[in-house]
């Protein structure tokens, strides 16, 4: 059996159905605590088309982290993907608030956090270092990207105020101006 009985083959919506699950129970319940069967069965699904189309829950969980990241790297030119990605974390119910709760949940499950770190988290560290010309431009990107990862726990996660209740216009612009000093072409 290859589809619960009564859905369509279709590999793009199969695909994004387990991607959608994952997302909701790994930030619900973290890495460890959902199962393949739970991710099948909210996607709709046989627990098998995980494994073929991700092949591992931790390929999944991967996946799931690395969406948004991607997506704003493919879409933002680089002096504005700091302020864009900002933005898009401040955005009621925005999927960088779920990709970050899941990550902090998951981080102490063995190394299924490595794509963020790695790969995600190098990329954006590689384009945010061309905003300077300091000869350490890439600490310069990981402080400006340790902090917007710092106001999404502080604000998201802890709700912390006033930082929990500020205008997201506020804060970007605040964070813009500070975030100047150490990459000048950050728009």
């Amino acid at each position: 059996m290859t589809e619960q009985a009564g859905r369509r083959r279709d590999a793009a919506a199969t695909r994004q159905a387990l991607l959608d699950a994952g997302a909701k129970l790994f930030a619900e319940r973290g890495f460890d605590r959902t199962t393949v069967r739970d991710i099948a069965d909210l996607a709709e699904v046989n627990q098998a088309l995980l494994f073929r189309y991700f092949g591992s829950k931790e390929a999944l969980f991967e996946a799931v982290i690395a969406r948004s990241g991607r997506e704003h790297l493919e879409t933002h030119p680089p002096e504005l993907l700091l302020s864009e990605s900002l933005r898009s974390m401040l955005a009621p119910g925005s999927d960088h608030n779920r990709t970050l709760e899941t990550y902090l949940r998951s981080s102490g499950s063995g190394d299924v956090g490595a794509v963020l770190r790695e790969e995600i988290g190098q990329e954006y560290t590689r384009i945010l270092a061309t905003l300077t010309d300091a000869p350490d431009a890439e600490l310069r990107a990981d402080l400006a990207l340790a902090w917007l990862m710092g106001i999404g726990v502080v604000r998201e996660l802890t709700g912390k105020q006033p930082l929990a209740g500020a205008d997201p216009d506020d804060i970007v612009r605040l964070v813009l101006t500070a975030v100047r000093t150490l990459l000048e072409r950050a728009g």
